[in-house]
Formats: structure tokens, sequence, C-alpha cells
């Protein structure tokens, strides 16, 4: 006798035939590709979140990591990543800080450079050749300065008032630590020097620029219609999102988020976003 086995959707399939596999929820369609972010939405002050590793592997060759990091290298942080059981190559990740320096080497190659940024972005800009000045300098660049403080901001402060250009890598405020806490992030510094120095950037490299987005989208070699954003931040990711023509899915508690960790989201049926919350709008 034939065995037959029936599905809730009237399907069939008998021996001779193979069992339908459930199907993926929509944004999870073979024809994307991925703009995923990293602090909040795959790791959280230097751990992977839930279902991080899961997520990755699910769209494994199909994803760049785009973040408004700006401490790390792609290098740097590809190890740290690994570390975490994340393993991702530096070619995957495209990363505020870095890029930002090496936009202004190619776009400003005399300039002076008073850069204040982490120790690891420090290395970076001297090895790509950006000449880096306490005094005299053409261009303040700013990025998250672990060691931030009053010296500092009154040199950089006093530098731009002089006369030079303010380039910031990302203007995030903060971005998600552990047990509810946040981290200061380069938007704060940004704020105090720009009360004391009285001007603005000249360019503001990380989302929701779309400086960053054009380089994930390039590696991915894709168009901005056939990339999903997932991220954690609708002010950076979902408009910058929304900005490129592109879809977007959020995590987190807020509104608008489809799940709260990489590991929820694999087990939500939904498809990407085309248009900002009606409670983002607001915010």
């Amino acid at each position: 006798m034939t065995d037959i086995r029936r599905f809730p959707s009237g399907q069939r399939a008998t021996d001779d035939a193979p069992i339908p596999q459930p199907a993926l929820p929509p944004w999870r369609a073979p024809a994307w590709r991925y703009i995923v972010d990293l602090d909040g939405t795959l790791i959280r002050d230097g751990a992977a979140m839930p279902g991080a590793a899961a997520l990755l592997e699910a769209l494994q060759g199909r994803y760049a990591i785009v973040s408004n990091n700006s401490t790390d290298t792609a290098a740097g942080m590809s190890r740290k990543l690994r570390r975490m059981g994340l393993p991702v190559a530096p070619e995957q990740l495209v990363l505020a800080g870095e890029m930002t320096v090496n936009w202004l080497r190619r776009t400003s190659p005399e300039a002076r450079v008073l850069l204040l940024g982490s120790p690891a972005l420090r290395r970076h800009a001297k090895r790509i050749g950006c000449q880096l000045v306490e005094q005299g300098a053409d261009v303040v660049l700013l990025a998250r300065d672990p060691d931030f403080n009053y010296g500092k901001l009154a040199l950089a402060a006093n530098v731009l008032r002089a006369g030079a250009r303010l380039v910031v890598t990302n203007p995030d405020l903060s971005h998600p630590g552990d047990n509810g806490t946040c981290v200061p992030e380069t938007g704060a510094l940004l704020a105090a020097l720009t009360a004391c120095a009285g001007v603005d950037p000249e360019c503001i490299i990380g989302k929701p620029a779309d400086a960053l987005f054009h380089e994930g989208l390039r590696r991915l070699q894709v168009s901005p219609a056939q990339a999903l954003m997932i991220g954690d931040n609708p002010a950076t990711d979902a408009a910058g999102a929304v900005a490129m023509g592109m879809s977007y899915l959020l995590l987190g508690t807020g509104s608008g988020a489809e799940a709260e960790t990489p590991a929820q989201l694999l087990n939500t049926w939904c498809a990407g976003r085309t248009a900002l919350h009606a409670m983002l709008n607001s915010a």
C-alpha cells in the first residue's frame, strides 16, 4: 500500500515524492541580500547576542556587516568577533571609523589631522599615511574616543575656532550596553565639541548618511531594492535604509521592532518594512 501523508496546506507526499519543507519567512527569501548592523544587533557589551551565530549562518554568503563602530578596524573587529563565536571575515565588515579615515586620506592627502579616537584608529591612520598633529591642524576628525577628557575638548574646540574643518565618524549618541545600560558614543562627544566651538561638522560619514550603505551594497554587488537592513537603531539603521530605498527590520524592545534578539527574529514571520513606522517618525 502506498504511504500517503497529508499536510495542513492540503498537499500530499508519497514515498516517491519529497516531503515539502516549511516555507521561510518573507524576510529570508533567497533573493535578499543583507546589510546587518553590529552593536545591539549581533553583539552587546563584548559578547554575541542570543542567536547571532545562527543568524549569520542562515545568511551565509549574502550579508555585509555595516556598523557605525568608530573604535576598531575591520581586521581587529574580525578577531574580536571570532573570539565571540562569530566567524566574520574583515572583507565582510564596513566600519565608520576606518571608512572615515580612508575617505579623509583619499580626499585630503596633505591634511594635518587632529584625530580624537581610539589607539587602533590612530594606528590605522598613521599606517595609511595620515599626518596626525596636536597643533596647527587643518582637520579635526572626531570618533568615539574612550579617553576623551576636558583637555582634549579644549584643544579641539580651539583648533576649530581657529578655522579647522570638523569631520565626524558617526552621529550616534550611545549604543546598548549590558543590563540596560548605555555606552556613550561619538554623537555625545560631538554635542560637547560643537557647543564649545560653535561650528557644525563638514560631514558625518556614518549611518544614516549613505556612504557606508553604498560600500556595503558594492561589496554585495546588489542594488538598494535587493537589500534588507537588519539593525536596532531607528534613527540610523531604519532612517538610512529608507532614504536609500532599502527595506529594513529592527531588533529591540521599542515600537516598530520585530524581535528582541537574533534568536527571536529567526522564528518571526515578517517582511521587511519599506517606510518608517509611525512611532519612529514622531520620535
